[in-house]
């Protein structure tokens, strides 16, 4: 693994480096050849360079579904297993550096995370590893992708472990040491790469700043909650914005209708319209980001316009079909924000307060809003850290970061559903789920003891049957509790006599409030209700009598049934994709067939035709042979019936 991390990040920083360039190339070539040529008499023509770059990114994105298509049966089964399909790895790259390229209100790092996953993946499916290595190789492209994209290795460590790789120490075999190793080493050569080629210099330069009084710490507390409400708007502007363009609105179903470069060139209308009234909001913006480091004056009114117009034109960008990430855009909008933040409570507190210029607090409401975008507080922190290499604001910085998490995580509906997948090893695709019922994967006849049975029996029943748990049944079979193998750790830990002990039974230390199911429950519905307690199993009771016990439903059972429909719907595919090949073989050949029908029976009707004229000219041949016979035979023909019978002849022939 170590020779294949060296690997990933050398080829995930090259990739990153071509793709940063690239970006460069194409403004080069839309924004300072094309728009200063068309620019000079017609300033107003500028309007067309992005929809012009969203023509060119239709074309990559028209080749791009098209390769996903005939991709996507193959893709249900792979991604189960780490594998990432990568046969449009490299057009999503170009995609991303021709949108950014024309002005398209993205960033570049979501891109390069993606492409040092593929890379990743790639390379682990060449060498042929297993599911779980391929997974962290994964982690180790993204974790590459992100060091050269922000020349910070730190945060790009974190952001693999805190993101990409969040589940997989949970079932993973291997040591965390050694799988924390394959991210750091492949993050390190990757940034070198990208060093090497791109300059070691920081993303941003801050000017000399302090903080003033550590009484200024409410203040960074507040610039926290503000971000929480940037984050949580910017989120879903972009939902929204997608929904819009889907055509779910109620307003405008035509939209689904509305084919994809139409979409584009939407997006391009709009991006040239801000580059003609607010060029600061388009792009990436990261030279805006340094100017407002660098303390450059920004009005008020114009950082609030710029903080409304860059999150509803990224959120359009994002829906219309350009490709790029939201890590630049947070940046942007966080830097924005604390700018305006500084300014303001500048104005209102009086002169006797000290207070930190604006940069600091641009600077914190860019890791806040960050972290509150892509929920990932410790890389957000070390991000900022990195890309500024100031120490000065850490601790204003983290305390702001942490209490914007906090916020966003309390307000979060989906809470509940990511952490049912992320404790159940599953992928976050729950509407499988919602389609199994608990009846289709339940056990019948669970283990049970009475609740009078004594607690050191219960214990040998449980153990000798390797049971984690068993139900706790009355005299009549009614549900009155379960017994774990927790609570008899926790009594046998206890300081209690053994003639205590034996006494015992199990009602006196059961876990009496139970939750259940039902059998017409869904999985889904069945892991919400396990999520909350942390239950590996739950009791399924009938519904009409609640203490009825009728199965039990575990976790093991769960997954088993969530991978079984995956393959079934992968199995689905591949035999619609086949019946589909199949039809247009099918079709092929039928139209194939029946232009050879055709063509045969236009060369059979033409040699009918031919056979019947040299018939005919045969017989008039020897029409003319007899004639020629009959006056070659008479000798006492006068030249007049000579004359008659040539000019008969001449027009037969």
């Amino acid at each position: 693994m170590l020779v294949s991390a060296i690997a990933v990040g050398l080829i995930s920083g090259t990739g990153v480096t071509l793709f940063r360039k690239l970006i460069l190339f194409a403004q080069e070539i839309y924004w300072h050849e094309l728009a200063v040529t068309l620019s000079k008499n017609l300033p107003w023509i500028i309007i067309f360079i992005p929809m012009l770059g969203a023509l060119v990114v239709s074309l990559v994105r028209f080749k791009l579904e098209q390769l996903e298509t005939k991709s996507i049966d193959k893709a249900q089964v792979v991604r189960d297993v780490g594998q990432l399909p990568y046969a449009q790895a490299s057009l999503k790259t170009v995609a991303a550096a021709l949108s950014l390229g024309a002005g398209a209100s993205l960033g570049p790092e979501g891109p390069s995370v993606e492409l040092g996953s593929n890379i990743g993946s790639i390379l682990g499916q060449m060498l042929q590893f297993s599911s779980e290595r391929i997974r962290l190789l994964i982690g180790a492209g993204g974790a590459a992708g992100l060091a050269a994209g922000f020349n910070a290795p730190i945060a790009g460590v974190f952001f693999a472990l805190e993101v990409l790789l969040r589940d997989s120490y949970r079932t993973s075999k291997s040591s965390p040491n050694s799988d924390v190793s394959v991210v750091v080493i492949a993050s390190v050569i990757s940034a070198l790469v990208s060093q090497i080629s791109l300059g070691e210099r920081p993303a941003f330069s801050l000017p000399v700043y302090e903080v003033r009084s550590y009484w200024e710490l409410p203040l960074y507390l507040g610039l926290g909650v503000l971000a929480s409400v940037v984050a949580l708007l910017f989120t879903s502007a972009i939902k929204q914005a997608k929904k819009f363009f889907a055509g779910e609105w109620a307003i405008a179903p035509f939209m689904q209708n509305v084919a994809m470069p139409v979409k584009l060139l939407m997006g391009g209308l709009c991006v040239g319209l801000i580059a003609l009234t607010f060029p600061e909001a388009i792009g990436i913006g990261y030279e805006t980001v340094e100017s407002i480091l660098q303390d450059t004056p920004f009005t008020i009114p114009l950082l609030a316009i710029l903080l409304v117009i860059k999150l509803l034109l990224t959120a359009i960008s994002s829906a219309s079909g350009f490709v790029g990430g939201i890590f630049a855009p947070s940046i942007f909008l966080g830097a924005v924000l604390g700018s305006l933040y500084g300014q303001a409570i500048a104005h209102l507190l009086p002169d006797s307060i000290p207070i930190a210029a604006s940069p600091a607090y641009a600077l914190v409401g860019m890791a806040a809003v960050l972290a509150g975008t892509v929920r990932a507080p410790l890389t957000s922190v070390l991000l900022l850290f990195e890309m500024t290499r100031d120490y000065r604001i850490v601790l204003p910085l983290m305390a702001a970061v942490g209490l914007c998490a906090w916020v966003l995580d309390q307000s979060d509906t989906s809470k509940t559903d990511r952490m049912i997948m992320q404790w159940s090893d599953l992928p976050a695709d729950i509407e499988v789920l919602e389609k199994i019922k608990i009846a289709e994967v339940m056990t019948l006849n669970p283990a049970s003891v009475k609740y009078s049975m004594p607690l050191l029996q219960a214990a040998q029943f449980i153990t000798s049957g390797y049971h984690h748990s068993a139900l706790v049944l009355d005299d009549v079979n009614h549900l009155e509790g379960i017994l774990t193998t927790q609570d008899l750790k926790r009594i046998l830990s206890a300081p209690t006599s053994d003639q205590l002990f034996e006494e015992m039974t199990v009602q006196n230390i059961c876990t009496r409030e139970v939750l259940c199911t039902f059998a017409d429950e869904s999985l889904a519905e069945a892991l919400k209700r396990m999520a909350t307690r942390d239950l590996r199993q739950m009791p399924v009771v009938d519904r009409n009598q609640p203490k009825r016990v009728i199965g039990m439903v575990d976790r093991l059972a769960i997954t088993t049934a969530y991978n079984t429909a995956l393959t079934k719907r992968a199995i689905a595919a591949r035999i619609t994709a086949t019946k589909n090949h199949a039809s247009v073989l099918n079709s092929t050949t039928t139209v194939v067939t029946n232009a050879l029908n055709v063509t045969n029976t236009s060369v059979n009707a033409n040699a009918s035709n031919g056979n019947s004229r040299h018939n005919n000219d045969h017989q008039q041949e020897e029409i003319s042979g007899d004639n020629s016979s009959n006056n070659n035979g008479n000798d006492n023909s006068d030249e007049q019936s000579i004359d008659k019978d040539n000019s008969l002849s001449k027009a037969l022939k």
